[in-house]
């Protein structure tokens, strides 16, 4: 009987590299910082990511994207993934207004299976204890990786 290999982790750069290839990830300029298992997603403000000039508050889009990558990534770098999950459905919960400042994201697998991983993500700025957003969703894991 032949052992099943595990993949070796993915370093910062080779999800970095995976999330440059994400168009979206480029265009809101998302960057992630790797430190042993903990990741966390930081989307620099722009003036473009202003979704409500009246207050001003950063587009629920753009909020729901970081939060989704940061569940992606969580997936990716837990699972060792040759290949970013696919989003099942996502629920997201806006918390209050994300101010014209830095925001970070952090996920946190909630449950695994062999083919769908349940993921629950928060969106901060000043204090992560003070979430802003949140996601609570479901991956499919790539059959070639599970």
């Amino acid at each position: 009987m032949s052992e099943a290999k595990t993949p070796a982790p993915l370093t910062e750069t080779q999800l970095r590299e995976r999330f440059l290839a994400v168009p979206f990830a480029r265009y809101l300029g998302i960057d992630l910082e790797l430190r042993g298992d903990e990741l966390t997603l930081v989307m620099p403000y722009r003036e473009e990511l202003i979704g409500n000039i009246m207050l001003p508050a950063l587009h629920g889009g753009t909020l729901g994207a970081l939060l989704e990558l940061a569940a992606v990534a969580t997936v990716s770098v837990k699972q060792r993934q040759a290949h970013l999950p696919k989003t099942i459905d996502i629920t997201i919960d806006y918390l209050r207004s994300g101010r014209p400042v830095a925001t970070f994201a952090r996920a946190r697998l909630t449950r695994l299976g062999r083919r769908i991983a349940s993921v629950h993500a928060e969106a901060w700025q000043h204090e992560r204890a003070d979430p802003i957003a949140a996601l609570n969703g479901h991956f499919l894991l790539t059959q070639s990786d599970t």
